[in-house]
């Protein structure tokens, strides 16, 4: 079987790998250049593939691969489709190859926290019965470079963009997690917050009876469509931050009572552990209380022990580069939150730092609305640093409500960001946009902060 992978990225390589262990005859195609060491792999692998272009040889193929970062608008898909060549995202062809069950999430932001806190849960849980979980998908490591790893004891906690759940047509995860929608790369989708949505919705379009699905009912775009459709072949599993707002509806539930995190689970309910147990300065504010529902409900759907999840989430500390505490210098309290691309993870960092912070924000700009988040800027924020491709934009949304300082690099922002700061205060690094205009990605961008930081002590 023939099948083109379009995309050199570490999705596109491991999905040849995983084609040429399946019998396939892979042929990637990449439109820019290949990096030597990923050619290298390549060759060693024995995958063909061409680089600065698409040839007329990606064509002859029966199926087309590809990866997350090329929308259906690219010139090659588009005549795939022309041609009536079925494309399918890496995600969906690890899938088909998975013996393991399945935890996948997805939402706008909370992602990577919830699979983190699922992944570690379920080693815990998993190092007291025998399997193995695995952390895999948006995350950073390809579904399809371990799938063949998996058992069918094992879990795989994979997270998932709307990028990769585009191309998803048959995938089905055991437990899918949405965690919230809100508006997001709308460059991609051309301003338009239901496409993006029914990308997210994809996560759930294959799922069956036996299966579950949690998403957060406090989310006003996900009630609406899960309300609006009941009853669904699968099991729904409602998180929120108040019991007893869901007390009075049908199925199950995690939320809060008290200071409890409470499991309605088949209609009886149990206490599961105070919240001050695991909330803590690394791992504060609303939106991780929601990322731990999120976890709790996913790792008790597929039957994870309360006393794993109480060891887990008691030790938790955080994901790197989301809201993490970068250290004290020149009397400032400085985080690193690189992971914020959107607005809304900006407004849930301004929620959790104290009043009289300084802001370093921008980058690359997905067609933010700044403007939403106005009203908390003026509460919390002095002074705001702007940096990439994004600064004009938010110095001319924030001009009168808060001074804006213009910055050519990071190395300047955080200098005057330390001039502008009061004794005391913290400085934010939440930049509200992608990473691309300055540096690799978001884990580069955050790391690259934290040494100057580091400069600074």
């Amino acid at each position: 079987m023939a099948v083109s992978v379009i995309g050199a990225g570490k999705s596109g390589q491991a999905a040849a790998s995983l084609l040429v262990q399946g019998g396939a005859r892979p042929f990637l195609s990449e439109l820019g250049v290949i990096a030597a060491d990923a050619a290298a792999s390549l060759e060693s692998g024995g995958v063909p593939y061409e680089q600065g272009g698409h040839s007329g040889r990606v064509f002859d193929a029966t199926l087309c691969v590809v990866s997350p970062g090329i929308p259906g608008s690219a010139p090659v898909l588009l005549e795939m489709a022309a041609r009536r060549v079925p494309v399918v995202s890496e995600i969906e062809l690890a899938s088909w190859f998975c013996r393991a069950r399945i935890i996948g999430i997805t939402g706008t932001d909370g992602k990577t926290t919830t699979a983190t806190l699922a992944h570690d849960i379920c080693q815990v849980d998993g190092a007291l019965h025998g399997y193995r979980a695995f952390s895999v998908g948006n995350i950073g490591i390809p579904f399809s470079s371990k799938v063949l790893a998996m058992e069918p004891v094992d879990i795989a906690v994979l997270e998932l963009s709307s990028y990769q759940l585009e191309g998803s047509l048959s995938f089905r995860p055991d437990v899918a997690v949405l965690t919230n929608v809100t508006p997001d790369h709308m460059d991609r989708y051309c301003g338009d917050i239901h496409a993006y949505a029914a990308a997210k919705f994809r996560i759930h379009a294959a799922q069956e009876q036996g299966d579950t699905l949690v998403y957060n009912h406090d989310d006003v775009i996900l009630r609406a469509h899960f309300d609006r459709q009941e009853p669904w072949p699968f099991r729904v599993v409602k998180i929120g931050l108040r019991a007893d707002t869901l007390d009075s509806l049908p199925g199950d539930y995690v939320s809060v009572d008290g200071n409890d995190i409470v499991i309605r689970s088949f209609g009886l309910t149990q206490r599961l552990m105070p919240v001050g147990d695991f909330m803590k300065p690394s791992f504060r504010g609303d939106h991780n209380l929601y990322n731990a529902l999120s976890a709790v409900a996913a790792t008790n759907a597929v039957g994870v022990s309360a006393e794993a999840v109480r060891k887990s989430l008691a030790g938790f500390g955080g994901v790197e580069h989301r809201q993490e505490y970068a250290g004290k210098a020149c009397g400032l309290d400085w985080i690193n939150d690189s992971k914020a691309t959107n607005v809304n993870a900006l407004r849930q960092a301004l929620q959790a730092v104290p009043s009289g912070m300084v802001l370093i924000a921008g980058g690359r700009d997905k067609g933010n609305d700044y403007r939403v988040i106005a009203d908390i800027v003026k509460e919390k924020v002095s002074c705001i640093v702007a940096i990439g491709e994004s600064r004009q934009k938010i110095a001319d949304v924030f001009r009168g409500i808060v001074t804006v300082m213009p910055a050519g690099s990071l190395r300047e922002a955080v200098d005057l960001a330390r001039q502008a700061a009061s004794p005391g205060a913290s400085v934010l690094f939440s930049p509200a946009c992608s990473s691309f205009d300055m540096f690799t990605d978001f884990e580069d961008r955050g790391r690259q902060f934290k040494q100057l930081v580091r400069e600074l002590t």
